[in-house]
């Protein structure tokens, strides 16, 4: 483009989507280090709790209709860091484990567009159990394009009407980020709200997520009637549009809705969707819309439309469940579009009592005063919301400064519910790329409690993964652990490793002195 040159696009087909494309692509799992992507929100353990509770349902149902025998596959679309997954697996393993009951199988299938997410989730040490014990799988999957599922793991390939049981969705921060049409109601008309893209000279030269920046994006309405023809396959929805809104910009899902019927296509049984987003469901909230802002995180997220997917698929027998009240940071749903949805009723108590009145979208605006809160509570009361959040490590990344200084007043009990809760988080804990040094914070305060060989299991663990050389004060401790187990050559060595580091070690000096009954 020229430097002041600018073209229009409809809005699905703007180079925004390509920019979009290529930022996946480009960064693979690096996406989401530090959050530059957000993914906390959706992926936290509190959300895949939940999700796994209505999964246990689900396969509850099918099993009280006699449907044991096939297997059951889930898909995760656009699994992207693969922190949901993991959660999901730990808790609906754990739901099947302790509940004895008998259940059909089930295949979790993550997928992304990004070939190298689907190599970085291969290689991740906390999903190989689930691959070995062959209840998950990979593929790379695009989600406007691709009608198969080409699994990376087994080889197979799953193919339309080939699935017995319904397909299982998970689609987070899904719809907000794929290719979306932009309509326009007035005065009884529907408009296509197409965009004038300008953009500067030196374009070829960004990357993506400068290139996203630097657009600057312009609506112009044109009356479209192709909307309104009989033969187009969402025109009920429309229709409803142009009666009911006045003077609204509505994102239409349409590239959503079709990945919705080709997935639903590969099974004999219909499909049921997990979903949680910046999305409306209700048509309200698209009265009077403005034209949208991109939002913008090296990526970039728009609103999702569920009101138009539920209008879709309730018209063709499904059954909705989102929140009666109104959500602030994501919308939870599930759509079931299966024959008799009715009788899901273990999916649908569990939908009630793990989303519907409260969810992962009230335990993150609790979590957001938390934080601003954190040395105002008390152990009791930080112990309690860890809880709360199934044993979160970002809670306790965040709390474990204010838990150390809380221990010399806590009581035992405390402390063991401490020591309860760091066995928890640590059985499913999932390092994303930028490696917190979770084993560091998890011994040092062991450590305080006394607690010298579980505290030298984390703080040996932090050795072998560190990158930069460790604080002497680790070896300090670490030989201190040593010496409560009796091992003083070990002890010795750890040290001699903390005065290597830092010669004038005193606490160091003075027990290497004690140990080898020399001065100085």
């Amino acid at each position: 483009m020229n430097e002041t040159s600018a073209k229009r696009y409809r809005f699905s087909e703007a180079p925004i989507w390509e920019l979009q494309r290529q930022y996946f692509e480009e960064q693979g799992l690096k996406a989401w280090v530090n959050d530059q992507v957000p993914q906390y929100v959706t992926s936290n353990p509190m959300i895949g709790a939940a999700y796994a509770d209505i999964l246990f349902g689900i396969l509850q149902d099918r099993a009280a209709q006699g449907k044991r025998d096939e297997p059951v596959y889930i898909v995760e679309l656009g699994a992207g860091a693969g922190r949901l997954a993991n959660h999901v697996l730990h808790s609906l393993r754990e739901l099947i484990d302790y509940s004895g009951l008998e259940l059909p199988e089930f295949r979790y299938i993550m997928t992304d567009l990004p070939a190298e997410n689907v190599a970085g989730w291969r290689r991740h040490p906390a999903l190989k159990p689930y691959v070995e014990s062959g209840c998950l799988d990979f593929a790379r999957f695009d989600a406007v394009n691709d009608t198969e599922l080409h699994l990376a793991v087994s080889g197979t390939t799953v193919t339309t009407g080939q699935l017995a049981q319904p397909l299982l969705i998970v689609a987070n921060y899904f719809f907000d980020s794929i290719p979306q049409e932009l309509i326009y109601v007035a005065d009884g008309e529907i408009y296509e709200c197409e965009v004038d893209v300008r953009a500067p000279g030196k374009m070829g030269m960004l990357g993506p997520s400068e290139a996203l920046e630097a657009m600057e994006l312009n609506y112009v309405n044109r009356r479209a009637p192709e909307y309104e023809r009989s033969d187009y396959p969402y025109r009920d929805v429309i229709e409803y549009y142009r009666e009911e809104l006045e003077d609204s910009h509505i994102l239409f899902p349409e590239a959503g809705l079709r990945c919705l019927e080709r997935l639903q296509a590969l099974s004999r049984e219909g499909f049921i969707l997990l979903t949680a987003d910046k999305g409306d469901h209700l048509a309200d909230s698209w009265r009077f819309a403005e034209p949208p802002k991109l939002i913008l995180h090296g990526s970039f997220s728009l609103t999702a439309n569920y009101h138009a997917i539920i209008r879709v698929f309730e018209d063709r027998g499904a059954l909705a469940l989102f929140p009666e009240h109104h959500y602030k940071n994501i919308n939870v749903g599930c759509l079931l579009m299966v024959s008799d949805a009715a009788g899901y009723a273990n999916a649908r108590l569990a939908y009630r009592r793990s989303a519907g009145r409260f969810g992962p979208d009230d335990f993150f605006s609790l979590k957001l005063w938390m934080d601003k809160h954190l040395e105002e509570m008390s152990l009791q009361e930080l112990l309690a919301f860890w809880r709360l959040g199934r044993y979160d490590a970002e809670w306790f990344i965040q709390s474990g400064r204010r838990m150390s200084v809380l221990l010399p007043e806590s009581s035992d009990e405390e402390k063991l519910d401490l020591q309860l809760g760091i066995r928890h988080m640590w059985s499913a804990y999932y390092v994303m790329e930028q490696k917190y040094d979770l084993a560091l914070d998890v011994g040092m305060l062991l450590f305080e409690m006394d607690r010298y060989e579980d505290a030298r299991r984390f703080l040996e663990a932090s050795l072998a993964e560190a990158t930069e050389l460790p604080d002497p004060m680790v070896y300090y401790c670490l030989a201190i652990c040593c010496l409560e187990q009796e091992e003083a050559g070990r002890a010795t060595e750890y040290l001699l490793q903390a005065l290597k580091q830092e010669p004038e070690h005193a606490e160091a000096r003075e027990l290497l002195d004690a140990l080898t009954g020399t001065e100085g």
